[in-house]
């Protein structure tokens, strides 16, 4: 669980009003404000009140939290602030309040008087649906359900992507060079914009000083501009910095550009780049990136759930990835961040009766509170009868009276490997689990036997990070074996995306005859043969 008291704004909050928060947003140029949603959607704001920003209808700071009252019951799914500064929220429905300064514009109401309080964006959003929205320092970003991009405020350097330096006082759609193409997601930086499509491929445009465009110049860009070096790489995660921008290939590969001072890029260097250069850490695959405009801080996790930051430390430059003993990136900006902000509107999941889960998943494999143990492949696993009959349909089935195994306090496996079952069992006490995708296939196959819903999603999540060309295939044949329809999807997406490498694989030989014609079906409806 994170711990939301590393941000320094919140150790003033009781540990009830703690226990109460659902999500949270912390912004202000010395991480000084902040937002926070209870369990009931009642919204709040705590901090110095710079421009208003925390939406309270006046300009008094405050150390007590205060009520929010035009978001209450919003159910907000995201919220974003500029540096300007102005905040952003979007609603259930899709709706998107502003509030904040608004010098430049960027509220989106037609005027450029302050904002006290959230008031509904109205102009050219009404009746859209939009999912996410990004600010710059004084521009900001809405991206609709449909995939379409509305862009306003401050556009000195271009970066509303109208063709022209204009500033922009109500959303503008940004319909030049991408047309109707479909985005997936958006990211600002100070006074940069990037947009990630669909198909994978990205454009950005705005200021480019330092080459955060990835254009292989430093020209300012008032249109949107396809990301041409990354040809062949089909990006998933975008992140900007303050002049800097990281994206993720669906390979997991990491690339940044852009602005260089305090090694943001992860480079060994300080050395600004203009066109993408892959970071390495340790031979991992990355499965998540983040970054801020509010500062000069990259942070990545892994696979393997390791969590690497550079940048701006602190003070610090870091020029190459550390590792560190975090869990989320999340916490990386809670404690590395100057200032301490949030890179995205960060959700908690609380653990009730946490000492009774800790007790629960330190019996596991407890030779002396065991009843009962596991042998698989002539290695033992020592669990409890009663904790398994009350977390699996399957177990509560296996001892009952009538059955054999009831009486039994030691039960042979041969159906799956030491590895699979030990990690299932665990799973069982701890809700958590610590396998490799390569390993959690056997899970997914246990998952699907004992009809274990939740296990089954957990294991999917597993494999997709572990995806490559070289294993899609298998994976694939899998997913439709096991009836893992979203994996099944997940793996026909990457296989499209990386199609001439993958017929070229051994596993793709290897396939079943109506697995492959199957797949052959899809590949040309999805167009993959047409010239």
């Amino acid at each position: 669980m994170l711990d939301i008291n590393k941000w320094p704004i919140f150790s003033i909050l009781d540990a009830s009003e703690v226990e109460d928060i659902q999500k949270i947003c912390v912004f202000g140029s010395s991480g000084n404000e902040a937002i926070f949603i209870t369990k009931d959607d009642e919204v709040y704001a705590i901090g110095s009140n710079c421009s208003s920003c925390l939406g309270l209808g006046d300009v008094h700071s405050s150390f007590e939290p205060r009520k929010i009252d035009a978001l209450c019951r919003k159910a907000i799914t995201d919220i974003a602030f500029g540096s300007g500064p102005h905040v952003l929220a979007v609603g259930s429905s899709g709706e998107v309040y502003s509030w904040g300064h608004n010098g430049y514009c960027q509220l989106g109401n037609g005027g450029s008087n302050q904002g006290m309080s959230p008031i509904l964006i109205n102009t050219n959003l009404q009746g859209k649906k939009v999912t996410k929205v990004a600010c710059g320092s004084h521009h900001s970003m809405a991206l609709t359900q449909e995939g379409e991009i509305y862009a306003w405020g401050q556009n000195n350097c271009g970066q509303v992507g109208s063709g022209t330096t204009t500033n922009q006082p109500t959303p503008r759609k940004v319909i030049a060079v991408i047309g109707s193409r479909v985005a997936v997601s958006i990211a600002c930086g100070q006074t940069s914009s990037m947009a990630l499509m669909e198909n994978g491929e990205l454009y950005g445009w705005g200021y480019n000083g330092n080459g955060q465009l990835g254009l292989g110049n430093n020209v300012n860009q008032p249109n949107p501009c396809k990301v041409q070096a990354l040809q062949g790489i089909y990006v998933c995660q975008i992140a900007c910095g303050y002049a800097h921008t990281l994206v993720l290939s669906d390979e997991g590969s990491l690339y940044s550009w852009g602005a260089n001072s305090y090694g943001q890029l992860g480079t060994g260097n300080k050395a600004n780049l203009v066109t993408p250069a892959k970071v390495n850490a340790e031979s991992e695959r990355f499965v998540e990136v983040a970054a801020s405009h509010y500062s000069h801080i990259s942070t990545a996790l892994t696979e393997t759930g390791k969590v690497f930051m550079w940048g701006q430390c602190k003070g610090q430059s870091i020029m190459s990835p550390l590792n560190t003993k975090f869990t989320t990136t999340d916490d990386v900006f809670a404690a590395f961040s100057s200032p301490p902000v949030t890179w995205r509107t960060f959700s908690l999941d609380h653990l009730q009766g946490c000492r009774i889960l800790q007790c629960l998943a330190r019996s596991f494999d407890d030779l002396s509170t065991s009843d009962v143990k596991f042998t698989v492949e002539a290695r033992d696993i020592y669990v409890h009868k009663s904790v398994l009959k009350i977390r699996c349909e399957h177990f509560r089935s296996m001892f009952q009276s009538c059955w054999d195994e009831n009486g039994k306090d030691n039960i042979e496996i041969s159906e799956y490997s030491y590895p699979v079952y030990r990690a299932f069992l665990q799973y069982l006490y701890t809700e958590k689990l610590d396998l490799k995708p390569e390993e959690a296939i056997g899970l997914l196959d246990l998952a699907n036997a004992y009809c274990e819903l939740p296990l089954k999603k957990n294991c999917e999540q597993i494999i997709k990070q572990g995806i490559t060309v070289d294993n899609v295939a298998m994976l694939y044949a899998a997913s439709i074996k096991f009836e893992a329809r979203e994996l099944e999807d997940f793996c026909f997406k990457f296989a499209l995306n990386h199609m001439t490498a993958v017929t070229q694989t051994e596993a793709f030989s290897h396939l079943d005859e109506s697995v492959l014609k199957e797949f052959i079906r899809k590949a040309a409806l999805a167009g993959v043969f047409k010239y």
